[in-house]
């Protein structure tokens, strides 16, 4: 047997049974008309009508894409958005200028762990990694895009250069200085900045760096590109490690013949620095291209413009 339904509910579910009946038989409103004199002058007839010019395709658009490419690779363009940063924007990315700093910024903490090693020689290579990081904040003062630390570019640069100058021993003084400098760094990079933020307005490159170490360093980025780009899958594989070495050789031909660098009046010393910057370029710029042949040409040139340098200056 059925359970009882209680009249009055019984009442309310026939009620609601005839509602939904009723508004089933409901016509709808028909659907409007428009003649094409209604829409005339407001839209095209057709797709192809909106249309000017010839069609867009996939390899024309590819073709106008290629050359912007290689402009920006070799830092020709004159468009503001590449101008409007200066010469390190054009040599250089951001995320290399960090990743760099990162870099230095860990083999430096391995230098500075223990006073014996320090006064061993290991201040040496804390000279090196704090000239090598005085620069990397110098172009990052100057640099036109959106890059870490350039708030704290300026006076980082100071800090870090003023002991690097003082590396000339492994003194306990010395020691006591780059490790308070390695301080310095870890809460930089951490993010917490620096306490001392007192810096002056420019770069002046004979108070950053000594052309002795940089050219040491500039055969540590060499024999990198070496090693990143001997073969096509390794370029293939893992482009960053080419770009970096590559954009660092670039910026470092620049950093060697700025105002009171050591020979930055000779005019050979200077083109053998331009010819290192260009090569390097041309390494950014066959990468751009995935052009393999183009890479490996230009890391021969790189090669070339640095042994005829050290063969007249070291």
């Amino acid at each position: 047997m059925f359970p009882k339904t209680p009249l009055p509910m019984l009442a309310m579910l026939l009620a609601a049974l005839l509602s939904f009946s009723a508004w089933g038989d409901e016509k709808r409103a028909a659907a409007p008309e428009f003649s094409s004199s209604d829409t005339e002058g407001i839209f095209f007839d057709s797709v192809g009508d909106a249309l000017r010019g010839e069609r867009p395709s996939l390899a024309k658009l590819r073709a106008k894409q290629q050359p912007a490419a290689v402009a920006a690779a070799s830092g020709d363009s004159d468009s503001p958005e590449q101008s409007a940063g200066g010469t390190w924007d054009k040599l250089i990315t951001a995320t290399s200028l960090e990743d760099e700093v990162k870099r230095v910024k860990l083999h430096y903490d391995t230098v500075v762990t223990q006073p014996g090693p320090f006064k061993s020689g290991g201040y040496q290579d804390a000279r090196l990694d704090l000239m090598v990081l005085s620069s990397m904040f110098a172009i990052i003062s100057e640099y036109g895009g959106d890059v870490r630390w350039k708030e704290d570019a300026a006076a980082a640069r100071d800090l870090l250069a003023r002991t690097a100058f003082n590396c000339n021993a492994g003194t306990t003084q010395v020691f006591n200085e780059a490790q308070a400098r390695r301080n310095d760094l870890q809460d930089l990079v951490s993010g917490t900045g620096l306490r001392d933020r007192k810096a002056d307005g420019t770069n002046d490159w004979a108070s950053i760096a000594d052309r002795g170490p940089l050219m040491e360093y500039a055969d540590q980025l060499r024999e990198s590109l070496r090693q990143s780009t001997a073969s096509a899958e390794d370029v293939e594989a893992e482009p960053g490690d080419v770009r970096r070495p590559a954009e660092l050789l670039a910026v470092l031909g620049k950093i060697l013949v700025q105002d009171g660098m050591d020979e930055s009046d000779d005019q050979d010393y200077v083109a053998f620095s331009e010819a290192m910057t260009k090569a390097a370029s041309g390494v950014t710029r066959g990468l751009e291209l995935k052009d393999y042949d183009a890479v490996r040409a230009a890391v021969g040139e790189v090669t070339q413009s640095c042994d005829a340098c050290h063969e007249q200056y070291r």
